[in-house]
């Protein structure tokens, strides 16, 4: 009898101790799904046109991917390179300059890229300007005094604009009137509250304000074309959801909204 129930107990005992086996190792097995669907951070450093509608792509992208959160640093894409260049931590470069996007590509700071969109370049005005001006050439007149676009050195919509400008042969004539800007939305934020009495900023920037009317959009033949490269940084964190997004952005998904807001698919 008593190793009957000798027996008994064992065998409760070692039931015991495979219950508790198998609790661990679901535990172990939750914990680790838990952090494979834990939230990162992708760092993109973006060029300042781009901000509207990477708003949107990544509002729709997020509705799929929600684990994946973004962070963007919007500004001139000269800076962007260089802060690219100097180590800052970033993820992804979406350039409004094929030059810029090349620096980067030419020290090996790009595992992968392609070019994502295009852009037109347009001569505003405030919307309710009576200023005579409907073409380029028109910014020599007597009574056009401040003409803002973005500082050259940094600001691709600013080489764009001088190269224009300098097509049309009036460079000589305006380069005393104009008012540089940091990126291509302080040149629509010039604009818009009257400090200058005409801007050049991509055709996107305008259509994004009512405040602002466009008089003229500059000749193709007239400076580079506007490309907006996109590039996976060497050095990112998360390859894997950083590749995510840069496929993402060059969906059908995306061309959608892409259009919706100016740009054309490249």
């Amino acid at each position: 009898m008593k190793k009957k129930l000798l027996l008994f107990v064992s065998i409760i005992f070692l039931l015991m101790m495979v219950g508790c086996g198998n609790s661990n190792t679901k535990s172990n097995l939750s914990t680790n799904s838990a952090k494979t669907k834990e939230p990162i951070e992708l760092t993109i450093s973006a060029a300042a046109s781009l901000q509207d509608v990477l708003e949107d792509l990544t509002n729709k992208f997020n509705e799929e991917y929600p684990q994946i959160k973004i962070k963007y640093n919007f500004g001139a894409s000269g800076s962007l390179a260089k802060q690219i260049t100097q180590g800052a931590p970033v993820d992804m470069f979406l350039s409004a300059s094929v030059e810029n996007y090349k620096e980067l590509e030419d020290k090996n700071l790009i595992s992968k890229g392609a070019n994502l969109v295009s852009n037109k370049l347009v001569l505003i005005t405030s919307s309710n300007s009576d200023l005579p001006i409907k073409n380029f050439s028109d910014l020599k007149k007597q009574e056009i005094e401040k003409i803002s676009i973005g500082t050259p050195t940094v600001v691709p919509a600013g080489t764009y604009a001088t190269q224009a400008l300098e097509y049309d042969q009036v460079w000589d004539d305006v380069k005393k009137k104009i008012v540089y800007a940091k990126d291509v939305r302080q040149v629509l934020t010039y604009v818009e509250t009257g400090n200058v009495q005409a801007g050049i900023v991509y055709k996107t920037d305008a259509l994004i304000s009512d405040k602002v009317k466009i008089v003229a959009t500059a000749d193709t033949q007239s400076h580079d074309k506007i490309i907006y490269p996109v590039g996976i940084i060497e050095n990112t964190n998360y390859p894997a959801e950083t590749a995510l997004f840069f496929n993402y952005l060059q969906s059908d998904a995306a061309k959608k909204l892409w259009i919706k807001y100016g740009f054309a698919k490249e």
